[in-house]
């Protein structure tokens, strides 16, 4: 019996013999390498050229260090006297003006943890409690942003407006519109990369580094957790060099035959031009992402001799790894932590023993993100990256459980590091208990339009044509926080 194959299914299952690749089910959330790069075919344009920006950039690339689970930064750099002061009683009514009961959800008795301590640290004064020791020593490096206001107070909707800019899936990523905006800064490895902490795929996985309506090859390419990132990564035995190259080459004058037919198709496209950037990936990417020949002190600096660093640690060192060698974009997803229960009880989402759930989340990260500072500057690379520390929205002074925080959106803190900033600034505030920003709020819009800015992008300008819109990457939205920047 004959069975009748379309184009799009022969391709889909090619993939599984060619280049030693699985490339349709090869990446975590269906996402196959996503990030390709023909040049076999004379009548491609390669869509990840390298692109000017619309002025000169302050940095090369970014590391967008995502906190899942959202840590209650009441607890690590915003130091509040009054919520000492107030601890155990009632929440006075004058901080709840404005807060619509509906997003609130409820109020407990205003909470700080009895481990807490505070000191100050640089020549800038930063606060940072006695949860992050490692963290405070690179203290004028950073520029806080301590009024970030965001949408929404649930996880899934508000970790797609920190990362896409929308409530709802669609949109690109910031990471997909820096792609599409600059192209490739390494022919050989993808522009936007996604590393992540754990044994499973971040939270409301791959729709928060998608392409949304941009042609499919933006999208992040997702390196799994573990001694192999990159799954099937090997060419097969019993293919030769040779022969898998004759086998990508007839792949894309098949493609051609029919290019000029669909060429709204930009996932057939993205799919079948991935074979090459895989093919040259079996040479670039392992080392990239191998950490066997870095030093033994830098390995300790990262924390990669602790058992509870060294998660992070080895995926913050490929992070660097990968900035060394000119990727674009790099998003960091922390990840779950081993006996702090299941699901978003293992995140940072303290809605009950805050003090036992941070612990254990801020030593994983403390050494790990203060080593990769250090690092990045003993390199020489830390004025040629962008570091963007941030959460999908804070934590309230209070709690319904008594002994943890719920959701804030409407005041919290993030910071970032690297060139083209005011280092050792604090920039805006919340009130007297961390509660609500009373000064110079700070949208994700806002954050995202600053990055782009840094990259030497003007928001207003990064444009994609859809169905006759002029969509760019803040929507109608943002301003670029130039009181922060140097």
């Amino acid at each position: 019996m004959l069975i009748k194959t379309s184009r799009r299914e022969w391709l889909r299952s090619a993939a599984y013999g060619v280049g030693g690749f699985a490339v349709g089910g090869m990446m975590p959330g269906g996402g196959w390498l996503g990030v390709p790069q023909a040049n076999a075919a004379a009548t491609f344009v390669d869509p990840l050229a390298p692109k000017k920006p619309h002025f000169p950039a302050k940095v090369k690339s970014v590391i967008w260090l995502h906190m899942d689970g959202a840590p209650s930064t009441l607890d690590l750099y915003d130091y509040k006297p009054e919520l000492q002061r107030l601890a155990g009683q009632d929440i006075p009514s004058s901080f709840l003006e404005g807060i619509k009961t509906s997003t609130q959800g409820g109020v407990g008795k205003l909470f700080v943890s009895n481990n807490r301590s505070w000191k100050q640290y640089g020549q800038s004064g930063a606060w940072f409690s006695d949860l992050l020791p490692n963290l405070a020593q690179q203290a004028d490096k950073l520029t806080f942003v301590k009024s970030s206001v965001t949408v929404g107070a649930t996880h899934d909707i508000s970790i797609l407006k920190l990362n896409t800019g929308d409530l709802s899936p669609g949109r690109p990523s910031l990471g997909a519109w820096v792609a599409y905006a600059l192209g490739s800064g390494n022919p050989d490895l993808p522009p936007y990369v996604v590393l992540y902490g754990g044994q499973r795929e971040p939270r409301a996985g791959s729709v928060n580094w998608s392409s949304g309506f941009l042609p499919a090859v933006y999208q992040g390419t997702a390196f799994r957790p573990g001694a192999q990132p990159i799954l099937h990564q090997a060419p097969p035995e019993l293919i030769g060099l040779e022969q898998q190259r004759e086998s990508l080459d007839l792949l894309h004058r098949l493609n051609d035959i029919r290019s000029d037919a669909r060429p709204q198709d930009s996932e057939l496209s993205a799919r079948t031009n991935s074979y090459d950037l895989a093919y040259r990936m079996e040479a670039t990417a392992p080392e990239a992402v191998d950490l066997a020949k870095e030093t033994a002190a830098t390995k300790a600096l990262y924390g990669l001799d602790d058992e509870a660093t060294r998660d992070m640690g080895t995926v913050l060192l490929r992070a660097r790894r990968l900035v060394e060698r000119n990727v674009r974009f790099v998003h960091v997803v922390s990840g779950p932590i081993a006996g702090l229960g299941q699901g978003d009880d293992a995140s940072w989402d303290a809605h009950r023993q805050l003090e036992q759930n941070h612990s254990a989340h801020a030593r994983a990260i403390d050494k790990p993100v203060a080593g990769l500072l250090a690092d990045l500057q003993s390199r020489g690379l830390l004025d040629d990256t962008l570091i963007v520390w941030t959460s999908e929205f804070g934590r309230t002074p209070y709690g319904q459980s008594g002994d943890g925080r719920d959701h804030n959106p409407w005041g919290y803190t993030q910071w970032l590091a690297g060139g083209g900033l005011k280092h050792g600034l604090t920039y805006g505030r919340t009130d007297e208990i961390g509660l609500k920003t009373v000064e110079n709020p700070v949208d994700t819009y806002d954050l995202h339009a600053t990055v782009l800015q840094l990259l030497g992008l003007d928001h207003l300008k990064t444009i994609y044509l859809r169905a006759g819109r002029a969509e760019r990457p803040t929507v109608v939205y943002g301003k670029v926080v130039n009181d922060i920047l140097a």
